[in-house]
């Protein structure tokens, strides 16, 4: 690609949620490429051999006619499909790069190092050093740009101090000492899954005890047992169904009351699949929970931590898989100036205040995923959500 392009929409991410605008879009007549590599997050920073917490029938990607979901890729290549059967994320990757060859053939495969805002057009530079000018942008760039980690952890960094969105291949970490922190599923399979691949893994969480997923039920099959105990994406009741079903609505309710639901809703719990790993694997010298670090300090190659409960714990390496934390500060791919146009919901931070079509302050820049969660609710921290989404973006994009 040489020279300046001017599309009607560039899609920021090659992820779900970009996919699925892109699909929607392109539909729509929009003149619209996806950029980046297709499933990389999922792909590059998330530890081989781990599962979807979601069930598989509200994993799929979203494209106009709903013909390229999870159960057709996994009927095509013969791979089991179905109510509580977790999805390898080596399986979701490869339906997420198959949607990409039905949906977006002329995807670019090259990361954007910058957004800026130039007259009524946007530019965007990107890393294999050509230059493209869109209309619209979206960006779908998921939780990478969020890592939250704790407080005294500050300061530290790799190799030593890991988020969990950095971690991938495990086997680098046969016999060493690993803390993980954390009480959720991204805490619980990481360290069953570096137990396996031979470290000596302590797991370090604030709560007092670690929650479980039940054993999913049957789905519902009769009117009357829909109306008793509905089911969609984020789970059962309806509680859930609200929540998933009606995120327009949620939109409208108060910005403050929004980020506390989406902080509360689906809080750490382990999936019932991993639970017997765990607890085989795990004694209570290696759960410390009711605790957390409150001093690291270097210790030669090693850290030494201070637990709250007066306890010193020495590791090799502190895998935070402490949840994300959405920012505007941290969109770093868009120019300064941009940036700051980008209004949060605590002013010049916080998450991004949207619009009913995902429209952030900047006309034209739109955002969708992890980053829109507090505007429509927990659903767009999933898969789940981006149906909803593409199809209510796509209409606002110029085509």
């Amino acid at each position: 690609m040489t020279g300046i392009e001017i599309l009607d929409t560039a899609v920021v991410g090659a992820g779900p949620y970009g996919l699925s605008v892109a699909a929607h879009a392109k539909a729509r007549g929009s003149r619209t490429r996806v950029f980046g590599t297709p499933m990389r997050a999922w792909a590059e920073h998330m530890p081989l051999g781990m599962k979807l917490k979601s069930e598989p029938w509200a994993s799929h990607l979203s494209d106009p006619r709903d013909k390229y979901t999870l159960k057709e890729y996994c009927r095509i290549e013969g791979l089991p499909y179905g109510h509580g059967i977790p999805t390898p994320v080596e399986t979701f990757v490869a339906y997420g790069r198959w949607f990409r060859e039905q949906t977006a053939p002329d995807l670019h495969e090259t990361d954007v190092v910058r957004v800026d805002r130039e007259g009524s057009a946007f530019a965007l530079q990107l890393a294999d050093g050509s230059s493209v000018r869109s209309r619209s942008v979206v960006l779908a760039t998921g939780f990478l740009p969020f890592p939250r980690f704790p407080e005294a952890l500050a300061g530290l960094g790799a190799p030593q101090v890991l988020h969990s969105s950095a971690v991938n291949d495990l086997s680098g970490f046969a016999g060493k000492q690993v803390t993980v922190v954390g009480a959720g599923q991204a805490a619980i399979e990481i360290s069953v899954l570096l137990d396996e691949a031979g470290a000596d893994v302590t797991l370090v969480a604030r709560t007092g005890a670690l929650a479980w997923n039940s054993l999913p039920g049957d789905l519902p099959s009769t009117l009357w047992q829909r109306l008793r105990k509905p089911e969609n994406g984020l789970g059962p009741g309806y509680y859930n169904l609200v929540l998933g079903d009606l995120p327009a609505v949620f939109r409208r309710l108060p910005a403050g009351y929004r980020m506390e639901v989406v902080r509360k809703t689906l809080g750490p719990e382990g999936s019932w699949w991993v639970r017997e790993r765990f607890e085989k694997s795990f004694d209570t010298e290696h759960i410390r929970i009711g605790t957390r670090i409150t001093s690291a300090k270097p210790d030669g190659d090693a850290l030494l931590l201070e637990l709250s409960d007066g306890r010193e714990l020495k590791t090799d390496h502190v895998i935070a898989a402490t949840g994300f934390e959405v920012d505007v500060r941290n969109l770093t791919m868009l120019g300064e100036e941009l940036r700051r146009r980008v209004r949060g919901m605590r002013g010049s931070y916080g998450p991004p205040m949207l619009g009913a079509g995902f429209d952030s302050s900047v006309p034209g820049l739109h955002l969708v995923g992890l980053a829109s969660a507090a505007t429509f609710g927990p659903s767009m921290r999933f898969v789940f959500g981006s149906a909803f989404a593409a199809r209510t973006v796509a209409p606002r994009l110029p085509h």
